[in-house]
């Protein structure tokens, strides 16, 4: 790129011909002055000078990498290179801050790199200093490859997208093609899926090999964009609707329906939620009525992520009597007669998809039956603990999200002559929302080590208590983070874009806090009972 000096952009300062300099980079803004959402004004002023600290002050990243980059035309100097991340730092001789060039590709302890932008606490504790049991080369390497996905196919882009309320097909897409929808769909823990995968798995691991860490690193990395619209709209549906198909459906069924989902293609939703049984799966309303060869289904779901727009659901109804034991799941394609799905605009997810359906006399053929009749309850818990997982890790990641993007805020704003994070009141705020992310990553990983270790068959009644409780503990964290954020951001965070856009507030799926916490309580009870109950 070519290169020029500090009095060469000096000569156009004005709105006919506006150069600026950032970061070293030179910037031809003529063509976007008059587009500017600041006024002409605004960019006047910095006509021909150097504009770095003001970008910073009122800008994040993905403007640079989605509005800024296409008007570069050169930089200053001839060797002038892209600088290394700054840490602001505080030394113990003065309160000023002090500027130190971190190295992301600094060595740490044996072949192991620093890896990210070195702002504390914004990323996991083991992508640092710290030694972890848990992962290994192939976690790494996963890492920083779907990081790099994230950070210049996304990241850039989530704003437009989310005002769009769309995510484009063909990002989903290219999610299939690096292997992210076999990791995150739950397809990736069992080898015998990998014949229904038209992609390989991420970082060329081998299906063997996969655990429940690297689908861990996948969710983590993915949900760093901050947008719950984009990471439901690639999982929300996937996630949960898939499985039981995975798991329960027939040769056919799995068939069917799979291969096109894994490779970005088709989408699945679970339609289980209804206008008057959310959390209450046992006493859902939804119909299904016997007709020797199929099914008639008639009934009502509400807030489905996915649903407007997917090909197939994964459909809890009633075949049977009340309660849980007359719940079935059936596979009812977008095309059957009488199935009709409205878009629902619901809170921070928008470009998710999330719908009302409804069902008018629907004809489904008793192939479509997902295992057995009236076995749908059973199938419905046995992934509610992957689901539930799923959300922990978005949660959890979107708090830290929250730390980290206030904390690089807190560093360049200024108030009463003293940079926020100069104020006690600010530190101290920072200070729970660390102790609440790192105490939650923690448990996080313990419980899904018992993943990893434990039999596939003892997890569920063993783990649906613990992350029945582990699920609000992340989701009240990053409701503390989300609002704590919020208040250290201002204005910033109640407008949409912009440096504050990460940290709008999030309606929590996947059960209230109430619920979820009688529930881990009551799992942890019932071991008692039975193991204090007389053996006859």
């Amino acid at each position: 790129m070519k290169s020029y000096t500090v009095e060469e952009v000096a000569q156009h300062n004005t709105a006919k011909d506006i150069w600026v300099i950032i970061n070293g980079n030179v910037f031809d803004l003529t063509n976007f002055i008059n587009e500017h959402p600041g006024g002409k004004k605004v960019l006047l002023k910095k006509a021909g000078k150097d504009a770095s600290k003001e970008f910073k002050t009122f800008h994040n990243d993905a403007i640079m990498q989605r509005v800024g980059l296409p008007m570069q035309i050169g930089v200053i100097g001839a060797t002038e290179e892209a600088k290394p991340v700054a840490v602001v730092e505080e030394t113990k001789a003065t309160t000023s801050p002090v500027k130190k060039s971190v190295d992301i590709h600094q060595l740490i302890s044996g072949d192991q790199a620093k890896f990210g932008e070195g702002i504390p606490y914004g990323d996991p504790n083991w992508y640092q200093d710290w030694n972890s049991p848990y992962y290994k080369e192939s976690h790494i390497k996963l890492r920083k490859e779907i990081r790099q996905f994230i950070d210049t196919e996304v990241m850039p882009f989530c704003h437009e997208w989310s005002e769009a309320k769309a995510i484009p097909r063909s990002v989903v897409k290219r999610a299939a093609e690096i292997g992210l929808l076999n990791a995150v769909s739950g397809a990736a823990k069992k080898p015998h899926n990998s014949s229904l995968m038209k992609y390989p798995l991420p970082s060329g691991i081998k299906p063997e090999d996969f655990d429940i860490f690297h689908e861990f690193i996948c969710v983590d990395e993915l949900s760093r964009c901050g947008s719950g619209g984009f990471i439901w709209a690639i999982m929300g549906g996937l996630g949960i609707g898939l499985p039981p198909v995975l798991n329960f459906g027939s040769k056919e069924l799995r068939e069917k329906v799979v291969p096109g989902c894994l490779a970005g293609e088709k989408f699945i939703a679970l339609a289980i939620t209804e206008p008057s049984a959310g959390s209450d799966v046992a006493n859902l309303k939804t119909n299904a009525k016997d007709m020797g060869d199929h099914y008639i289904l008639n009934g009502e779901k509400k807030w489905i992520t996915q649903g407007a727009y997917a090909d197939f659901y994964t459909v809890a109804c009633r075949t049977g009597g009340t309660g849980m034991g007359g719940v079935s799941l059936l596979l009812v394609e977008r095309t059957m007669p009488g199935v009709t799905a409205r878009y629902m605009d619901v809170q921070g997810m928008w470009g998710s998809g999330t719908s009302y359906i409804t069902f008018e006399d629907v004809k489904v053929p008793k192939s479509h039956i997902i295992g057995k009749v009236n076995q749908g309850f059973k199938y419905i818990m046995h992934n509610f603990n992957h689901e539930r997982i799923g959300i922990i890790m978005q949660a959890n990641r979107l708090a830290r999200v929250c730390i980290e993007e206030a904390l690089k805020y807190s560093f360049k704003r200024k108030t009463f002559g003293q940079r926020l994070i100069q104020h006690a009141v600010i530190r101290n705020k920072f200070g729970h929302m660390i102790r609440q992310c790192e105490a939650t990553h923690a448990w996080l990983e313990s419980v899904l080590y018992q993943l990893h270790t434990l039999p596939e068959e003892a997890t569920p009644n063993l783990l649906a208590g613990p992350v029945a409780l582990l699920k609000a503990q992340a989701t009240v964290t990053f409701e503390f983070c989300a609002r704590e954020a919020s208040q250290i951001f201002g204005g910033l965070a109640y407008t949409r874009g912009g440096q504050g856009e990460k940290v709008e507030p999030y309606a929590i799926p996947g059960g209230s806090e109430e619920i979820m916490l009688d529930l881990g309580v009551r799992q942890a009870l019932k071991q008692v009972m039975d193991a204090t109950k007389p053996k006859l």
